[in-house]
């Protein structure tokens, strides 16, 4: 059998530089965040968890429409938004 040199390391580092772009980004909706950047996140292809502090309908009317005509996806749980770009889906069947 052939020895081989396997670089932990640089293998490492290369992953970690892949994932880079792969991000779930947990934060507050509470107002303060300008909507731009809401949207901006899911245009990156980023995953938002926000907890909610207010009146949901209110902090996310201006741009809860903009990011569903992207194709991006919104769901309310227990106390969070979730808010995935298009092509990543929230399964919601194990909640009955």
């Amino acid at each position: 059998m052939e020895e081989f040199d396997l670089d932990l390391l640089a293998a490492e580092d290369q992953l970690d530089e892949e994932d880079a772009d792969n991000r779930i980004i947990l934060d507050v909706l509470d107002g303060t965040t300008p909507p731009a950047e809401w949207i901006g996140a899911i245009r990156e292809g980023f995953v938002l968890v926000l907890a909610i502090e207010g009146d949901l309908n209110e902090l996310a009317a201006e741009f809860a429409r903009k990011i569903k005509d992207m194709g991006g996806h919104l769901v309310h749980f227990r106390g969070f938004l979730i808010v995935t770009p298009p092509g990543i889906h929230v399964d919601m069947d194990r909640l009955g």
